[in-house]
């Protein structure tokens, strides 16, 4: 086994909004409780969609700077991804992840039948298992993770589920259904995340956008664009949380860099500049 320094396993709850973060997830608010865990609110980008805010979190630039402004939007991406840097750095690199992940930086379009298991030293996803239908069920996904971390120990393992959102946009993200999906999925971080903290894995918690009453995202309320931000141990970021305000989502591939010990490009934020979000009274009275 390599080195335990430097890795770094990410788990992207698709779907999940803050609120529904703090009150249905148990053992991760556990965590928080016993002062191993810090949460932190972070507000999407815009527009609060799927694709665009996966190349969010994984390369640090908005959707004007990288193009990716809409789900339809179907290329690689232009950008310099943590993948990119991990595997130029001689990192190995491996996903359990919905199929647009795939696209964005592997290969475009996805081919249902020869592009669901990739091994390729050569991509910057090494090693990938992508699901291509929105209800493939968040249980087989942890195990396509778990199959993906044993087999070929990944500095860098990004895991993305879809159950959370599938659950929002049939349900609504304030029903039942919408709880018992953020619910179970909590269930499942339970089992596997103090196996991956014996192996000496950093571990990110987040999620892209939330969702709204009426099944919808992409749009500026703060139930589609406010999400949870979970980080083990001292945070290299605890300096940027102050007066309440929220995170920008633009750290999170800095701070994915930060973890594994790798620069970052050079069109992601710097941890050390202020990264908060100015809230305006306005918003607040809106929001209150």
């Amino acid at each position: 086994m390599k080195e335990t320094a430097g890795r770094l396993i990410v788990i992207v709850l698709d779907g999940l909004r803050y609120d529904s973060a703090r009150k249905y997830l148990g053992y991760m608010e556990h965590l928080v409780e016993q002062g191993e865990v810090t949460c932190y609110q972070v507000r999407s980008e815009l527009p609060s969609l799927s694709r665009p805010l996966y190349e969010v979190i994984l390369t640090g630039t908005p959707a004007v700077k990288n193009g990716i402004t809409a789900n339809h939007i179907v290329r690689l991406s232009q950008e310099q991804s943590v993948f990119h840097i991990a595997r130029k750095a001689g990192m190995r690199t491996a996903a359990a992840a919905y199929h647009w992940v795939s696209e964005l930086y592997n290969s475009a379009p996805f081919n249902l039948v020869t592009d669901r298991h990739q091994h390729d030293e050569h991509k910057p996803i090494q090693h990938g298992v992508f699901y291509f239908e929105d209800h493939y069920p968040d249980s087989h996904l942890f195990v396509d993770a778990e199959y993906l971390r044993t087999t070929y120990d990944p500095d860098f393992l990004y895991i993305h589920s879809m159950n959370i959102d599938d659950a929002g946009h049939k349900f609504g993200g304030e029903s039942k259904e919408y709880e018992g999906s953020v619910r179970l999925a909590d269930s499942m971080l339970a089992t596997v995340v103090p196996l991956w903290l014996s192996q000496g894995y950093q571990i990110i918690v987040t999620s892209d956008h939330g969702m709204n009453a009426t099944r919808q995202h992409g749009g500026t309320e703060p139930e589609e664009r406010h999400v949870p931000l979970y980080i083990w141990g001292e945070s290299p970021i605890s300096h940027m949380n102050n007066n309440g305000q929220f995170l920008s989502q633009l750290i999170l591939a800095p701070l994915m860099c930060h973890y594994l010990g790798l620069t970052p490009s050079s069109e992601m934020k710097d941890l050390g500049e202020p990264a908060l979000e100015e809230i305006r009274l306005l918003t607040d009275k809106q929001e209150g």
